[in-house]
């Protein structure tokens, strides 16, 4: 083998994972140490041979608990499911994607139970520290996955994102999070929280690993990412709510961020678009969640509901609140919305803002239930209309003291587009990693 072969590659990882002191336990729930060696040696003899499955190839990666393995049972980051669900079928589609295209799956990664939240913690298989501040949470709701490609555990951790559980964790922990238009990818397989929400999507420390990633998940030929010119394009950068009670950290880099586009010779255009703000007060994305999360679980809560951790359960049970009518009112504005938020977009190449107004908080902060709403809602405001408008959107990391993310957001179908100009945006902004 080679020093970078993917054997060598895996076995750094693995050691990372068991390293005592490391994040490991809490970021992986279980470990396929021989199947992903048996996985990266066969991609070694391909190597050796001149034969490739594609760009990820002997690649290092992670899943999300929620995607379908088959022979186990699909725990979702629950003990409840742990101990009910029968073990599935089949791999997911996207899991059998990935092993088609030669990845090596290494682990499945620690979740916020059920994916009902954004701070990425879980009271029954442990919160990961944060990569740059052990104190502090991780995002979530892909909370194993953010800190298993921060802290070397895998080179791409696969996710989802109902309303930011991707770019989130990507935002706190210092890496990149893409979340792909919801149709390209396939959600069966992946235990839902929302099946009109719902999007799969990778995060890694590069936006040319996850546009690889991407392209295999989504059943297209992948083709080497090539940079915009930067010069001339016009980034909206969205006043009002997404640029409201940002935190100094967040905000410092951001302005920095911006003033950097500038120099390259990006018109950046501020105004405000309303939409955000009538989101904002009707917070209708998040009745869309709460409704269709509680009609996968209202039997499970009647049944086991103190097995459930307490705060994703009181978030379930809000969805018992909305009746047919008041789903079908939130069906009608989504369409509503998507149709002109693609009008709105049309007009800038992207949409720029903060991914979260703040940094991560304490593990400590968000254990009283008060704290952990607020700082929860605060995590998804800039990050769920994305989901709700149907769009495509990636978290890149900023230079700052503790993680920062920028998001860039494109009008639905224009991924392509989206990952090209990220790269561009990735080259100037270059070394910011936390790990």
């Amino acid at each position: 083998m080679t020093r970078h072969s993917s054997r060598d590659r895996l076995e750094q990882a693995l050691a990372r994972i068991a390293d005592p002191n490391g994040e490991g336990a809490r970021a992986c729930l279980t470990v396929y140490t021989d199947a992903a060696r048996a996985a990266a040696d066969a991609a070694d003899a391909r190597a050796a041979l001149g034969v490739s499955l594609g760009p990820l190839d002997g690649a290092i990666l992670t899943i999300k608990d929620l995607f379908d393995v088959a022979g186990e049972p699909t725990r979702a980051g629950s003990k409840v499911l742990a101990a009910e669900e029968k073990p599935a079928a089949a791999d997911a589609p996207v899991v059998r994607r990935l092993r088609a295209a030669g990845a090596v799956i290494v682990a499945k990664t620690n979740m916020t139970e059920f994916a009902f939240s954004a701070v990425g913690a879980n009271p029954h298989f442990g919160t990961p520290g944060n990569p740059a501040d052990r104190a502090r949470a991780p995002g979530g709701s892909s909370a194993g996955a953010g800190v298993a490609v921060a802290d070397g555990m895998c080179e791409i951790a696969i996710g989802s994102d109902t309303g930011g559980s991707v770019r989130v964790p990507a935002a706190l922990c210092g890496i990149v999070g893409f979340k792909p238009t919801k149709r390209r990818v396939p959600a069966d397989g992946a235990f839902p929280l929302s099946y009109t929400l719902d999007s799969i999507g990778p995060l890694a420390r590069s936006v040319a690993h996850c546009a690889k990633a991407d392209a295999v998940m989504a059943g297209e030929d992948f083709v080497p990412l090539e940079p915009v010119t930067l010069s001339g394009l016009r980034f909206g950068v969205a006043e009002g709510p997404p640029l409201d009670a940002l935190d100094d950290t967040v905000a410092a880099a951001f302005a920095a961020a911006i003033k950097r586009c500038e120099a390259e010779g990006v018109r950046i255009v501020r105004e405000k678009i309303s939409l955000f703000a009538e989101m904002a007060e009707a917070v209708l994305y998040g009745g869309m969640s709460q409704s269709e999360g509680y009609a996968v679980h209202r039997d499970r809560v009647k049944r086991r509901g103190a097995d459930i951790d307490p705060i994703v359960r009181a978030r379930i049970e809000l969805g018992q609140n909305f009746s047919a009518a008041d789903y079908v009112d939130i069906v009608r504005a989504r369409e509503r919305c998507i149709r002109a938020m693609d009008q709105r977009l049309a007009a800038f190449d992207v949409l720029v803002m903060p991914t979260t107004p703040i940094v991560a908080p304490t593990i400590a902060e968000v254990a009283d239930p008060k704290v952990f709403v607020a700082r929860n809602v605060a995590l998804l405001r800039n990050t769920s209309p994305v989901n709700f408008c149907d769009l495509c959107a990636i978290s890149l990391p900023l230079p700052a003291a503790l993680p920062v993310g920028l998001m860039l957001v494109a009008r639905g179908g224009h991924d392509r587009d989206l990952l090209r100009i990220a790269a561009a945006i990735e080259r100037r902004l270059a070394g910011y990693g936390y790990g």
